[in-house]
């Protein structure tokens, strides 16, 4: 049922996409030009979205046990950090460069030509890329304090 249940949720979030025109990327760069022809539209959906989100919060909170599911996960407030800082910078600029994120950029797959594609594969290949380097910063975080203990001199 929870495959069901994503699925769905996935089209809904799809259409609401396209029916906004967030899969647009001129609309999306028309929207982040607000020194030139700005296209305040997307600013309504956003707010949209905050406000049906605000009340699924609200009622998850209230809830012992989803509907469908095991356990309610509702996000924590956590902490600024330059991984954050970093990612929010990169996402920022870009989206701002092509005027895709990555809901509407897999939306816009079934109607976008070669340039949503090359954006799409750049976009999975920069999260493989970040999935690599942090196993393997992990891996020698791990590793790391044996090996230095074991390559310096007795004493140390």
């Amino acid at each position: 049922m929870n495959l069901v249940t994503a699925f769905l949720a996935g089209l809904l979030f799809g259409a609401g996409l396209i029916l906004s025109g967030m899969s647009n990327p001129a609309k999306v760069l028309a929207f982040l030009d607000v020194t030139g022809q700005w296209d305040p539209s997307l600013l309504f959906v956003m707010l949209g979205a905050v406000l049906v989100a605000a009340v699924a919060f609200r009622v998850a909170r209230t809830r012992v046990r989803p509907l469908f599911g095991s356990a309610i996960h509702v996000p924590g407030a956590g902490r600024i950090d330059m991984p954050l800082v970093l990612g929010s910078v990169t996402f920022g600029v870009g989206w701002g460069l092509v005027g895709y994120c990555p809901g509407p950029a897999l939306t816009a797959l079934a109607v976008g030509g070669r340039s949503t594609l090359l954006f799409v594969v750049a976009m999975v290949a920069g999260m493989a890329i970040y999935e690599t380097v942090e196993r393997i910063r992990a891996g020698l975080a791990a590793h790391g304090g044996a090996a230095h203990t074991a390559a310096g001199p007795p004493g140390e």
